[in-house]
């Protein structure tokens, strides 16, 4: 990979990272499941009407849409709200990796290599810290939706593999805007549904520029713009060469939550936080130890929030 490029996965790992400080910033502005829509909606139009709707069966799309767009962000914003911080959400998140591993075995009968579990086990072990330990901000529910969140990615991911088995390749950002598209109407009625009307018009009635910025940056830059760098750079090398980059997600996730939002994190939850990271380096790059091929760019590395 030459510099540019380099260059070009670290921004997208920038991008990624700074996407939980502005989720942090718009759910304090706006109910969580209602900032999600406005994202489905900003990136769906009128972008959908100009990029041509991705070679995958209908059924996959819907698939995808609900377990990729719907349940995770669903999840994921509201367990920011119910007391998830940002740096933290941001590194659980990646536990996504491991649950398509998981769901890979069962759902298309992939197997595990020694690196994979050892990782699993390691990565696992720093999540049970994470979750004991109830210091700082973090809360117990948080937690636990957030984790929600990361088992509907992996869910997804898989999904993701089985709907384009065989597809020529097409462009991962016609598969955003068309999936945020079919994503915006149930996003929307179960955000109705849940939070109400009334905390919509609220919402509208005292929109900022906080709240205008954290859905610009959720929708163009993190959206449009991670999702439009990542593509590129799938197009240009293999995945097992791009997918490293994912590992810089939480680190800029975790900084910035400190530097910006001044979050703090006790010992034990930077504990658990280097188990999580040792585990997801070790899922990543085992296969080198050995000198085994790693997956091609068949296999989705990463969808990040």
């Amino acid at each position: 990979m030459n510099k540019a490029d380099v260059g070009l996965g670290c921004i997208v790992a920038t991008l990624w990272g700074l996407n939980f400080i502005a989720i942090e910033l718009g759910i304090e502005n706006m109910p969580p499941l209602m900032l999600a829509a406005m994202r489905f909606f900003v990136v769906a139009f009128p972008a959908i009407f100009f990029l041509k709707r991705p070679p995958v069966e209908w059924k996959w799309l819907i698939a995808l849409a609900l377990t990729l767009n719907v349940l995770q962000f669903a999840f994921l914003f509201v367990g920011m709200k119910l007391g998830m911080p940002a740096g933290m959400a941001s590194l659980v998140h990646q536990s996504q990796a491991f649950f398509t591993l998981i769901f890979a075995v069962f759902i298309i009968s992939e197997r595990f290599r020694w690196y994979h579990l050892t990782g699993l086990v390691i990565a696992a072990a720093g999540m049970a810290v994470i979750g004991s330990e109830q210091g700082g901000a973090m809360t117990a529910i948080g937690f636990w939706v957030t984790l929600a969140a990361s088992v509907s990615w992996g869910l997804g991911n898989v999904l993701m593999r089985r709907a384009t088995f065989g597809v020529p390749r097409f462009s991962m950002l016609s598969l955003v805007v068309w999936s945020y598209g079919i994503s915006l109407l149930p996003m929307v009625l179960i955000s109705l549904s849940v939070e109400g009307t009334a905390a919509w018009q609220t919402a509208f009635s005292n929109f900022n520029l906080t709240a205008v910025g954290s859905v610009i940056y959720l929708s163009y830059f993190s959206s449009l713009g991670g999702y439009g760098l990542w593509g590129l750079l799938l197009s240009r090398y293999p995945a097992n060469i791009v997918s490293p980059f994912a590992l810089l997600v939480p680190v800029v996730g975790i900084t910035s939550a400190a530097l910006i939002l001044g979050e703090m994190f006790t010992l034990l939850q930077l504990a658990g936080s280097l188990l999580v990271m040792a585990g997801l380096t070790l899922n990543i790059f085992g296969g080198r130890l050995t000198g085994r091929k790693q997956p091609d760019s068949k296999t989705l590395p990463v969808k990040p929030a």
